[in-house]
């Protein structure tokens, strides 16, 4: 479209940093890992966010949705494979759906779309597809990628099949709520002869200051949520996101996991027993040992006779010098439901956290078993939902969706 804004994928990872990929790190509640500001780690000032509006491209090496910063508004929607759908109908799927993305992020309605007027250009909007476990088997897509399969549950978990599982998943972020929910309805409509609807999940986040600056954003606890990701582009990033070798290569891997939190309790706390079940301080993410944001922590750093960090902080839990050097790229976003009871209508507030990592079960699921054995935070979260999705790898132009695995 003529004089509307467009960011290829090579110049979009320039404008993503830290700050853009906000979820559950230093000061969160999922499998978070803190790093000490590095060559693959990126100061919340280092990186210029991407100017409002802009189209991004679907196609690369690497679908467009993963290494991009968080947006405003991102929804979640997990589909179950019908039972006759076999390799040739998914690659039907797959190409229909690589028709919806293309035009949908570039603003365009959809192949038959009733209402195209929905689909807006410059909405950052992007859409990122993967596969669960169960369409990871011979006849459909066949082996997953190494370290993929089902999160295995955790000993504090409370899971809901509301909230769980899935063949097929399809991730939607963008600027605009509008935009998203329409986009989502177009791929869930595609799906209908192939997938039925499991779970949709949908929350926000806040990834600018007033004044546009990147910023990490925050969850419900008020917590800085999301500091020291690997920034896209470095070698760090590749290392720890993208699957390298075999059909999946330039994929990843996605845990997707629902986390209920008790803002009543929570808000009991004193300041200082907040900040130190975290291990971080409120206002600004820093470390309790000192310093900014960016920097690590002082694990060994002691006051009046005590560790600074406690033993069972969530940065201490998930820092990487505890768990043999494991990382992942987080982001998350915050939700509110209202759930009805006997009492009448009560709000339920959490976060759905997602980590993309090259090898789920060696990666992710190591540090989650950590913070599951002795993570303070557990006390005020509940995982409720849990659920695990192979990335497909990018295609280009002419190509589609899982070509090299379905073609």
């Amino acid at each position: 479209m003529t004089g509307t804004p467009h960011v290829s994928r090579r110049r979009l990872l320039g404008y993503v940093g830290t700050t853009g990929a906000g979820a559950v790190a230093g000061a969160g509640l999922g499998a978070g890992v803190v790093l000490a500001a590095d060559a693959g780690n990126d100061p919340p000032a280092a990186s210029a966010p991407p100017a409002p509006g802009r189209t991004i491209e679907p196609w690369g090496a690497h679908q467009a949705g993963v290494a991009t910063a968080p947006t405003e508004v991102t929804e979640l929607v997990a589909l179950d494979l019908l039972p006759d759908v076999d390799r040739e109908s998914l690659g039907r799927l797959m190409r229909l759906w690589t028709g919806d993305v293309e035009a949908l992020t570039a603003g365009r309605g959809a192949p038959g779309d009733p209402a195209p007027w929905l689909s807006q250009p410059a909405a950052d909007l992007t859409i990122t597809v993967g596969a669960g476990p169960g369409a990871c088997r011979p006849g459909l897509l066949g082996p997953g990628p190494t370290g993929f399969a089902a999160i295995p549950v955790m000993r504090r978990d409370r899971l809901q099949d509301r909230w769980s599982g899935g063949d097929l998943l399809v991730v939607v972020a963008g600027r605009d709520g509008t935009t998203v929910a329409h986009a989502v309805r177009r791929m869930v409509a595609d799906a209908r002869p192939f997938a039925r609807l499991r779970w949709r999940q949908v929350g926000s986040w806040s990834p600018t200051d007033p004044a546009g600056r990147p910023q990490t954003g925050r969850n419900h606890f008020g917590q800085v949520d999301g500091s020291g990701n690997p920034r896209p582009g470095t070698p760090l990033f590749d290392s720890t996101v993208w699957v390298r070798e075999g059909p999946w290569a330039g994929g990843s891997t996605l845990a997707v996991r629902r986390i209920r939190m008790d803002l009543d309790t929570w808000e009991e706390l004193t300041r200082d027993e907040q900040e130190r079940s975290v291990g971080r301080r409120l206002g600004d993410g820093a470390p309790l040992t000192g310093g900014m944001e960016i920097d690590d922590l002082d694990l060994a750093a002691r006051a009046q006779g005590r560790l600074v960090v406690p033993r069972d902080a969530h940065s201490r839990r998930a820092h990487p010098s505890l768990n043999g050097g494991r990382r992942m790229f987080r982001k998350g976003v915050n939700y509110t439901r209202e759930v009805e009871t006997r009492d009448g209508v009560r709000v339920e507030s959490g976060l759905v956290f997602l980590a993309y990592q090259a090898d789920l079960l060696d990666q992710f699921v190591p540090v989650q078993r950590s913070l599951d054995e002795a993570d303070r935070l557990n006390e005020w979260t509940t995982t409720v939902g849990s659920a695990a999705f192979a990335v497909l790898p990018g295609f280009e132009q002419g190509s589609w969706l899982g070509e090299q695995l379905l073609g």
